[in-house]
């Protein structure tokens, strides 16, 4: 939104915002030994109350080992636990499972399946055997192993999911900038420096793109392209990984211009 987030109504943006911050939580899933309590009320099932109850139970008890120990938390009961298990991660956790994205009540089926390929769930923290099994599941008739199995085609997809990639953060798969080494500081930059960079927000007169230093650097609009721009968004957009060719530092006034022509 950049500089038109005071524009707009400003309940419905606060809605739309939590609607993505609870998408993306639920999509990547959280370290539920690690996360804090404003990240723990975004998964489904859990708010701000039980949040702050799993985090008291975790500091007076020590890390979960398992999911079902959920059920030992103050007011989280059944129905949330089945809610939120899904979405909960336990990279250190006794059972290679509670690594996944699958559910504990398909933990089951998820075992059978293994075995039927000749391994079971410890298998997945050895790499040699977790490739064989990625292998081995690609080959697999999803509709006859289901009916096989006794469970749906979208529960056994996410199983095979789940079993492919233990651990799985979406992010890792998005190919990020790589800052230079000898430029970590504003003192660093030279005129005419080729650097990689994110842009991190878009604005009418711009964008400011993060090069790695302590201050984001502008891309005026005139700098974008060398063809003709009405509006910065339709160069770039936020978060997207640019190649930028420094103009200018203003040390003083924490100011860094910067180009996106001639950088090839």
């Amino acid at each position: 939104v950049g500089q038109y987030q005071h524009d707009v109504n400003q309940n419905n943006l606060d809605q739309t915002l939590t609607g993505v911050i609870e998408s993306c939580v639920n999509y990547v899933g959280v370290d539920l030994n690690t996360a804090s309590a404003s990240l723990l009320q975004n998964v489904a099932g859990i708010g701000p109350s039980l949040a702050r109850s799993i985090v008291t139970h975790r500091e007076n008890n020590g890390p979960f080992k398992r999911r079902e120990e959920l059920l030992k938390v103050k007011r989280l009961g059944n129905h949330t636990y089945t809610q939120s298990a899904g979405f909960l991660r336990l990279p250190e956790g006794e059972y290679s499972l509670e690594n996944t994205g699958i559910h504990p009540e398909s933990y089951h089926i998820a075992e059978e399946l293994l075995a039927s390929l000749g391994y079971n769930s410890n298998d997945l923290k050895t790499p040699l055997q977790l490739e064989e099994i990625r292998k081995k599941l690609k080959t697999l008739n999803l509709e006859e192993t289901a009916l096989h199995l006794k469970t749906g085609l979208p529960t056994l997809k996410d199983i095979v999911e789940g079993l492919c990639r233990p651990g799985r953060d979406p992010r890792e798969e998005m190919p990020g900038p790589v800052f230079r080494r000898d430029v970590k500081t504003m003192d660093d930059l030279k005129p005419d420096m080729i650097l990689n960079g994110v842009v991190r927000n878009v604005v009418d007169f711009g964008a400011f793109i993060d090069i790695g230093v302590e201050q984001d650097g502008l891309v005026h609009i005139s700098q974008l392209s060398e063809k003709f721009v009405r509006h910065p968004m339709e160069v770039v957009s936020v978060g997207q990984s640019v190649k930028v060719r420094v103009l200018s530092i203003e040390a003083e006034r924490k100011r860094i211009s910067l180009s996106m022509k001639d950088v090839d």
